[in-house]
């Protein structure tokens, strides 16, 4: 591993953890143990934890060891080609609950091993080994030896202090370096030389420097919270905008990294990160955690947030502790004498179900030991738990009672209660189950300024289902929001527009200040090119380069490649494109969407024979991705061989049977053959895809081939259509 050397000469340079220690005693000995500090290791006596005793673990009928050799710890483990290898750990990860470890390759790959030791007590059924990912192979992206499971490209940034990442794609290669190993000091506080110097200063010149020597403010947005009678929880006086919240963010978010160089705290976070909006692949449809997101998404949700409060309020951020013991840490801001005691909670005074935690901080499990708590800090919800399906706390712990009656407890507890009302969640649940009325809720939720601006951004990213002139409207006003999250939704909110509507609608953020907004921006048009205007054209060159840049700094990856692909391509630049999807297969083989973009550009070509042996390497390569049998099946239909197509077709949905688009082209080439089978498939493309232009196919399949489900076929699209068109529909079924 290579280190970075350091030149004092010049301003805001990183010193290193050590070079703080000797003024900073107290702040010092709190890190010390914390999960900052135990974020990266190098692998030894005081680091590890596991049991490296020449211990067996048998998985799967492969027995994995785990020994030491002197002072060094070694495994024994089988790589991707099912062959067994030994390998040096080189750094641990993390200590409780769990620890991993990882090793370095030759290339300068460090990967992280699938076992981890639950370092937890063993009467709670800690201290042992067990493996993380039981379930996958060497064709998902989280196997060992993938990209998911690769420190310079998914852990480094937040697990070290001023990486940087260092890829040679010519190579393949890592020259990965550090600062800090772990989480120091300059992670949070910034490039520490120039406050050496100003420790250096006499007393009378420091006070003339009010910085320190720092740029970033860290310190709370809320000063002071007074008591105004009548009211339950102490109000927030001259809230202000710090550096902490970012600081915070930076790492504790879901989000893609865009660059290593650009300030993201005393600029925006988006001129450093994409930040991962309320998606239905990461949270519930009322904002609750679903996939691991890191506390940042939920706590931009939360009233707290809004209220003021900074994650300092709660942490101390040198020990990462709780600032006070969790059953009284409320009480900072709630009153006691109104939500101590069994007052609020309505249960058992001083027990684990009168925390506040309890029910407004649910935990859900990662890592199959690692229980991460919710800080939307939103009320449990029983109601939409029947409506939509969503969890919530009341069941969780009464597993015998049904939602009616944790609703009929809560009405009771809390009459004056907005249980009833949820400003999005129902309304994010039809979006994304395709239910055409959910478009206005949508467009409202966007422009309300009593949401969060997370939850806004979230609404406007679903407006892409549901282009209108509503829709139009909300883009338009929020390209112009002074929130970044908001402006980058517009651009996913704007994607099924027409061509020269969308362009119109994104032209403002080409020129935006933050750079996460205009690259993607530049990308998303960039890819209409044959379709803009000269001007057009020159407005999106300098944003689209330093998207460009962007993807290159992320060149480790396979969709970094496809995507610098398909602005070759829509420029009609065939060779580069395709030289970029070759560069993007050999980077990481298993990454599908390269093999179906390269075999697109060969049939662009008419080579369909290209085409289809492309899309064969990659089933070979990725056999679980539904795209390619998909798109073999829409290469042997164009040449005309129905039968083969429909394999293919039959494979992508066995492949990824919850995609409707693949059961939908099925059902269009079974009919030429058999009409029972296309109904069939065409009514399981609904089934899972909830979108009502399956349904109509269906509702047209069904009276093409007088097929006795066709009434009720009308009756259940009869909510997602117009009038007219059910009168049509009923007219060829008489």
């Amino acid at each position: 591993m290579q280190y970075l050397l350091f030149n004092t000469c010049h301003a805001a340079d990183y010193t290193g953890t050590d070079s703080c220690i000797s003024c900073h005693q107290t702040q010092y000995q709190s890190w010390q143990g914390s999960h900052h500090d135990m974020s990266m290791r190098h692998a030894n006596n005081e680091s590890v934890l596991g049991n490296f005793n020449h211990v067996s673990v048998n998985h799967k009928g492969q027995t994995y060891l785990f020994y030491k050799k002197a002072d060094e710890y070694w495994v024994q483990m089988v790589d991707a080609d099912g062959q067994k290898k030994h390998y040096k750990i080189s750094y641990t990860f993390g200590y409780t609950p769990l620890q991993q470890y990882m090793v370095e390759f030759n290339d300068g790959r460090i990967q992280l091993i699938p076992f981890a030791w639950d370092s937890r007590k063993k009467d709670v059924g800690g201290q042992r080994w067990f493996h993380l990912y039981p379930e996958l192979d060497k064709f998902d992206e989280f196997y060992w030896t993938n990209v998911g499971q690769n420190w310079n490209f998914m852990c480094a940034d937040c697990h070290s202090t001023n990486v940087k990442k260092r890829f040679d794609v010519s190579k393949n290669t890592y020259q990965s370096s550090w600062v800090d190993i772990n989480v120091g000091c300059e992670a949070c506080h910034g490039p520490a030389s120039e406050h050496l110097n100003w420790s250096k200063l006499k007393q009378s010149e420091q006070q003339t420097d009010k910085t320190r020597g720092f740029e970033r403010d860290l310190s709370k947005r809320v000063k002071e919270w007074k008591f105004e009678q009548g009211s339950k929880i102490l109000i927030p006086q001259q809230a202000k905008s710090t550096d902490l919240h970012n600081t915070c963010l930076q790492c504790h978010s879901r989000r893609t990294q865009i660059s290593d160089a650009t300030d993201h705290v005393k600029g925006d976070l988006l001129d450093r990160y994409l930040l991962s909006d309320i998606s239905p692949t990461l949270y519930y449809p009322d904002g609750q955690i679903y996939d691991e997101v890191f506390v940042g998404g939920s706590f931009l949700q939360s009233k707290m947030h809004k209220a003021g409060v900074s994650c300092s309020d709660c942490h101390n951020p040198h020990s990462a502790q709780l600032v006070l013991p969790k059953e009284n840490l409320c009480f900072q801001c709630h009153l006691h004498s109104e939500y101590g005691l069994g007052k609020h909670s309505k249960h058992q005074a001083n027990t684990e179900a009168d925390d506040c935690v309890t029910c407004h901080m649910p935990k859900t499990l990662y890592m199959q030991i690692d229980a991460r708590s919710d800080h939307s800090f939103s009320i449990p919800r029983p109601d939409l738990s029947k409506l939509i399906g969503t969890p919530n706390v009341c069941s969780v712990c009464h597993e015998d009672k049904s939602n009616d009656w944790s609703i009929r407890a809560l009405t009771k507890w809390y009459p004056d209660s907005k249980l009833a009302s949820n400003p999005f969640a129902i309304s994010f649940f039809g979006a994304d189950n395709g239910n055409q009325s959910s478009a206005n809720e949508l467009a409202y939720i966007a422009q309300n300024p009593l949401e969060t601006n997370i939850i806004r951004a979230s609404a406007i990213s679903r407006l892409a289902q549901y282009p209108s002139q509503n829709a139009l409207i909300t883009l338009a006003r929020s390209v112009k929001h002074q929130d970044s999250l908001i402006r980058l939704s517009t651009i996913d909110g704007s994607a099924n527009f027409r061509p020269q509507d969308r362009f119109q609608i994104l032209e403002p953020l080409l020129s935006d200040s933050v750079l996460g907004v205009r690259i993607e921006a530049a990308g998303a048009l960039a890819l209409q090119w044959q379709g803009l205007t000269v001007a057009q054209r020159h407005a999106i060159e300098k944003p689209l380069k330093e998207y460009i840049d962007f993807q290159q700094f992320n060149g480790d990856r396979g969709f970094a490649h496809t995507n610098i692909g398909n602005i070759y391509r829509s420029k009609g630049l065939l060779d580069k494109a395709e030289e970029s999807y070759l560069t993007a297969i050999n980077i990481e083989p298993i990454y599908s969407n390269s093999y179906v973009n390269l075999a697109d550009l060969y049939r662009e070509r008419g080579n369909e024979e290209k085409s289809f042996a492309i899309l064969m390497k990659g089933m070979k390569a990725q056999p679980k991705a539904g795209s390619l049998p998909y798109s073999a099946g829409l290469s042997l239909y164009r040449q005309n061989k129905l039968t083969d197509a429909i394999l293919y077709f039959k494979q992508a949905t066995m492949v990824e049977s919850q995609n409707g688009q693949y059961w939908y082209v099925l059902a269009l080439a079974q009919e030429k053959v058999n009409s029972k089978q296309a109904i069939l498939s065409m009514r399981k493309a609904y089934e899972v895809s909830h979108n009502p232009e399956h349904l109509y196919a269906l509702c047209e399949l069904t009276l093409r081939y007088n097929d006795k489900s066709s009434d009720q076929c009308i009756k259940q699209l009869t909510p997602f259509v117009p009038e007219n068109i059910i009168r049509k529909l009923q007219q060829k079924m008489n």
